[in-house]
C-alpha cells in the first residue's frame, strides 16, 4: 500500500495521517507479542468523516543531577562508571539505624520553584528566523533522590541492584503540555541543557545519564479534549527523544485511525528498531503513599526584603543575592555574539550548540586581523567538519586557536590563496609541531608577487590555446574560467585567481 509520510504543520501544531512501512511493521510485531490492545466491540472509535487532522500534545519531565561530589543525604562520593556498589553508604543502602531510608525523598509537593518558563528557538541552525521563538511553561522545579539500578540477566533469570546511584541530588523540572512534535521538545531541552551547564547546576551530560528525559505524548482531533497520554521513559539522547516523540504520535494517530485504543501505558524506546514498546500498564490509579518526612527541616528561601535581620549569610538560600550573581545566559549571549561580530543568528547558534566551540572562536577573533565574519566561515565548516569526521570534541582539536589565527592571518594578507590555506589546514590537523608559516614555506605555497612573472605564465597559457582565446573573443566568457584554471595548474596553485582573471581580461582584449 501506499506509505503518506507523517508531517508536522507548527502553526496549527496539525498532523496528518499516513503510515510508513517501518511503523506498520514495528505495530504487526507488537500486536503479535500481544502489547496492543484493541477494542472488538462495536463501540470501537471511529474517526469523524473529514476529520484528516491531529493535533499532537507533548509535556516533559526531565530529571537533571545537580553538580555536586556527594550524594543529597550521605557522604558518598558521585563518580561516572564506578564498579557496581562502589560508592553506597549506610544511609544509602537502607541498612537498619539509618534515618531517613528506604523510600525515594522528594520536593513534589512543596516544589523549590513554580509557574516558570523556558523560551527556546527552533531551526537554530539554517532554518533559524526570529518568528520561530517559543515558548514552554515550567509547571515547577523540586529537588529529589535518584533511585538504584536494576540490571536484568535474562540468561540467568537474574536481576541484580547497583545502588551507586541511589540517594544522588537530581533537579526535577516538570514541563506543562505546550509542544507538539519532537523537534520542539528536543529543542527545549537543549536550550535547558545549555542553561544548566552555564550556570553550573549540572553538567547536564546525557551520555552520562546526568539528564534523562520522560516525554509524555497523546493525540486528539482540534476542537475536542486531550486523548489518552503514554509516557516514554529514560530518553537520554536528544536526537533519541525527538525520534521517539514523533513515533509515538504517528503510532497513535494509526492505531485511532484503525479503530484501536490508545492505553494510559509507560512505554520505552527501542533505539536498534527506532519505536516504542510497552513496558507496564498505569491504567490502574498509581497510590505513590507521598508522606511528610518529619527528619527533614522545610527548605526556606528569602529575597532581600523577607531576609531576617540577624540571620547568617551562610545559613540561608538569598535569591537576590544569587540572581546578582548569575552568569550571562545563552540567549544573552547569543544576541551579544550577533552584535558584537556581526555574525548571523544561526551562527551564533551553531556556537554555544558545542561545548569549548564559542571560547575557540573568541580566541581566534583575539589574535587575527581577519574580520570575525570570515573566521566563524572557517570555525563553522572547515574546523567543525574535521572535528565530526574523527568524532572529537573541541578540546581535542589539534589545531588551537593561535594556530588558526597565524593561518588566517597569511590569507588576510594575500600571502596565500584559499586552497592553499586549505592544504596547510589539512598540513596542521595530520601533523603537530609546525606553524603555517613553516608549512607554507616547506611545500612553496606562497603567491606569486611578481607581476611580470605572472604576466609571462598567462600569456604563454593564451599562446597554447588559441580555441579558447577565440571563443572568449566571440563573447563565450564561461571559457575565461578554463583559462584561469590552466594558469594556475602551471603556477601549482599559486597564483590568485583574481589576478590572473584581471592580466587575462587584459591581454584578451
Amino acid at each position: 500500500m501506499a506509505a503518506p509520510m507523517l508531517r508536522c504543520a507548527r502553526a496549527g501544531r496539525c498532523w496528518s495521517l499516513g503510515s510508513s512501512p517501518r511503523l506498520t511493521r514495528a505495530l504487526f510485531a507488537e500486536s503479535l507479542s500481544g502489547r496492543v490492545r484493541r477494542q472488538s466491540s462495536a463501540a470501537a472509535q471511529e474517526p469523524r468523516p473529514g476529520a484528516h487532522e491531529w493535533a499532537a500534545v507533548v509535556g516533559l519531565e526531565i530529571h537533571a543531577q545537580i553538580s555536586s561530589n556527594s550524594k543529597l543525604f550521605s557522604g558518598s562520593q558521585v563518580t561516572f562508571l564506578a564498579p557496581p556498589n562502589s560508592l553506597v553508604s549506610f544511609f544509602d543502602a537502607s541498612l537498619p539505624g539509618t534515618l531517613p531510608a528506604g523510600y525515594q525523598i522528594t520536593q513534589q509537593r512543596l516544589p523549590i520553584a513554580v509557574n516558570g518558563s523556558l523560551t527556546y528557538s527552533l531551526g537554530g541552525g539554517a532554518r533559524w528566523s526570529p518568528s520561530a521563538t517559543k515558548t514552554v511553561r515550567i509547571k515547577q522545579i523540586q529537588l529529589e533522590q535518584d533511585s538504584g539500578k536494576s540490571l536484568h540477566d535474562d540468561t540467568r533469570s537474574q536481576t541484580l541492584i547497583d545502588l551507586n546511584r541511589a540517594g544522588v541530588g537530581l533537579m526535577e523540572v516538570v514541563m506543562e503540555p505546550d509542544m507538539s512534535c519532537g523537534d520542539e521538545a528536543a529543542t527545549a531541552v537543549r536550550e535547558l541543557q545549555l542553561i544548566l551547564r552555564t550556570l553550573g547546576t549540572s553538567q547536564a551530560n546525557m551520555a552520562e545519564g546526568q539528564l534523562r528525559v520522560d516525554a509524555n505524548i497523546s493525540v486528539h482531533h482540534p476542537g475536542e479534549p486531550f486523548g489518552v497520554r503514554t509516557e516514554v521513559k529514560n530518553l537520554n539522547s536528544i536526537r533519541f527523544l525527538a525520534k521517539a516523540i514523533d513515533y509515538e504520535i504517528q503510532r497513535q494517530i494509526e492505531e485511532l485511525q484503525n479503530g484501536g485504543k490508545i492505553l494510559n501505558e509507560t512505554r520505552a524506546f527501542d533505539e536498534k528498531l527506532g519505536c516504542t514498546v510497552s513496558m507496564r500498564d498505569k491504567e490502574g490509579k498509581q497510590d505513590y503513599r507521598f508522606m511528610p518526612e518529619p527528619n527533614l527541616p522545610p527548605l526556606i528561601l528569602y529575597d532581600a526584603e523577607s531576609l531576617p535581620a540577624a540571620a547568617d549569610p551562610q545559613q540561608v538560600v538569598n535569591i537576590d543575592w544569587i540572581r546578582e550573581r548569575l552568569p550571562e545566559l545563552p540567549s544573552v549571549t547569543r544576541q551579544r555574539l550577533v552584535e558584537q561580530y556581526g555574525i548571523l543568528p544561526e551562527h551564533s547558534f551553531a556556537l554555544l550548540n558545542e561545548d569549548g566551540l564559542l571560547e575557540f572562536f573568541q580566541n581566534v577573533v583575539k589574535e587575527t586581523r581577519t574580520e570575525p565574519k570570515k573566521v566563524i566561515g572557517w570555525i563553522l565548516t572547515t574546523f567543525q567538519g574535521y572535528l565530526k569526521q574523527q568524532n572529537l570534541a573541541v578540546s581535542e582539536s589539534p589545531i588551537s586557536p593561535s594556530l588558526l589565527a597565524e593561518l588566517l592571518n597569511l590569507l588576510d594578507c594575500k600571502a596565500i590563496s584559499v586552497p592553499a590555506a586549505q592544504q596547510v589546514f589539512e598540513e596542521l590537523w595530520h601533523n603537530r609541531g609546525k606553524t603555517p608559516g613553516q608549512i607554507v614555506r616547506e611545500k612553496k605555497l606562497e603567491l606569486l608577487q611578481n607581476q611580470e612573472e605572472l604576466e609571462e605564465i598567462c600569456q604563454a597559457v593564451l599562446d597554447k590555446h588559441p580555441q579558447e582565446v577565440t571563443a572568449v573573443k566571440k563573447g563565450n566568457q564561461k571559457v575565461v574560467n578554463k583559462l584561469i584554471g590552466l594558469v594556475r595548474r602551471a603556477t601549482q596553485g599559486r597564483a590568485d585567481p583574481a589576478r590572473i582573471k584581471q592580466i587575462l581580461e587584459k591581454q584578451l582584449q
